[in-house]
């Protein structure tokens, strides 16, 4: 359904406020000398503690697909999105670290805490027995700097961030979806030689991690027919890199890094639309100041 009901609609918000903040309280983890997979670990006990579920552990983009081992996608510098966090991967100074992490929310266990650590996925891979009532799912993603960076990484990070705002700001109820990534475009286009990601896009939220429709970061002419109604749930997630857009995937299978080695950022917000524009439901409590 991509347009959700206003029961689903607050249920979503809610869920997005708790993810955001969550959010929020990982970047203050990463410094140097750190590992993602220590990060990792206080994301899942949050969004656990949180009555939610992480909505990437396990997650699969196929059958034969390995399940996905993290709470958190953790990238590193060259790695754009679906880094799989690490003990081995420590943060240093001069690093930049993209962060993305997914929620299901609220989620009723009715089975024993022992479990409570498996994502749905992995849940009925093991047929445990344990049964869910049906959450909804919220996105959001940041990069960090680790330390002291050079002024050329603060401004992709800096590019990358604003083109999620000026993606945001497009959203508005009768307008094509092809008109959000065609604000992305041309912002990014205008603020220098960037490389503009074609390969992985945003998307629909909210019932599912990903839903109909696919929101490409620049000017997809197809995509001026689908039209944008109030009540849809959409995940803007501009991915920009330093050097050309072309991506490849890691040896892991997972991992999705820069096919020229070049820096990348990737933010992210999951919004909801209004009748005059949009809400962000994944907002940081530092950025509502």
């Amino acid at each position: 359904m991509l347009v959700k009901p206003k029961s689903d609609i607050q249920q979503i918000k809610k869920g997005g406020k708790i993810l955001g903040e969550i959010l929020s309280q990982l970047v203050k983890l990463c410094q140097p000398g750190v590992s993602t997979a220590e990060i990792d670990e206080v994301a899942e006990r949050m969004i656990l503690k949180a009555g939610g579920l992480p909505a990437f552990k396990g997650y699969k983009n196929r059958p034969e697909d390995i399940p996905f081992p993290s709470t958190i996608c953790a990238s590193l510098n060259h790695e754009l999105v679906h880094g799989i966090a690490r003990k081995d991967v420590i943060l240093k100074d001069g690093d930049i670290f993209s962060m993305d992490i997914g929620m299901e929310w609220p989620v009723e266990k009715k089975q024993n805490e022992k479990i409570k650590s498996l994502s749905r996925a992995e849940s009925r891979d093991q047929n445990n027995g344990l049964k869910f009532k049906k959450g909804f799912f919220t996105d959001t993603a940041i990069t960090v700097a680790v330390g002291e960076i050079p002024n050329k990484t603060k401004e992709l990070m800096k590019v990358t961030k604003e083109a999620l705002e000026i993606g945001i700001r497009a959203i508005k109820p009768g307008k094509s979806i092809a008109s959000i990534g065609r604000a992305i475009e041309k912002y990014v286009s205008s603020a220098g030689k960037y490389g503009i990601v074609r390969d992985l896009v945003g998307h629909g939220v909210g019932h599912d991690v990903h839903e109909d429709p696919r929101i490409p970061n620049y000017y997809d002419p197809k995509l001026e027919k689908f039209i944008i109604k109030t009540g849809m749930v959409l995940a803007i997630e501009p991915m920009i890199s330093l050097g050309n857009y072309k991506v490849k995937t890691g040896p892991d299978g997972w991992t999705i890094v820069m096919a020229d080695g070049s820096l990348c950022a990737h933010y992210e917000h999951t919004v909801v639309v209004t009748d005059n524009g949009c809400e962000v439901a994944t907002r940081r409590p530092e950025e509502k100041k």
